[in-house]
């Protein structure tokens, strides 16, 4: 199989060659996929901190990105619809590849399907079981937050008027 070196930033990844298939792919060497997932609504320097950690620890990040749908099911309603959300992301040079989170229940199916080495959340997830129930078929990884910054910070200081 073909492979080819780009580096974006402090970064270095390695791509296969178009045209190599999937099996290729699978088995290159050193080839490591990380999976996310989020709302990623309001995004901010705390949004961009984990993207970089997290495809700091492969080769692809894959982005699932929670639907209006779904963030309506668990209640949230993001300031973006999803369609500019993804659009945020998928211009953010850590991010591979970006996918619908539709339900809670698709995380085993997405490690499956992507063929997914580790997955990444922030540690305030490290004992929910929707993600400790992936440790059979994955490795897990919980990083902390970023300190001072958040969705739900940033939405209160605008509705008080106040600024960064």
């Amino acid at each position: 199989m073909q492979m080819s070196t780009s580096s974006f930033g402090d970064k270095e990844r390695v791509w296969p060659e178009i045209g190599s298939s999937a099996a290729d792919v699978q088995q290159g060497l050193g080839f490591r996929r990380v999976l996310t997932y989020g709302t990623y609504d309001l995004l901010h320097y705390g949004h961009i901190r984990l993207l970089r950690r997290a495809a700091a620890l492969g080769d692809y990040l894959i982005v699932a990105l929670s639907t209006d749908k779904f963030n309506a099911l668990k209640g949230k309603e993001a300031f973006y619809p999803y369609a500019l959300r993804c659009e945020m992301l998928k211009a953010i040079r850590y991010v591979d590849l970006v996918i619908p989170e539709d339900t809670w229940g698709q995380k085993r199916d997405d490690v499956l399907r992507y063929h997914v080495d580790t997955v990444v959340m922030g540690a305030d997830w490290k004992d929910d079981n929707r993600f400790m129930m992936l440790s059979d078929i994955c490795e897990l990884v919980f990083l902390d937050r970023t300190d001072g910054i958040s969705t739900t910070g940033i939405k209160e200081r605008l509705d008080e008027g106040l600024s960064f």
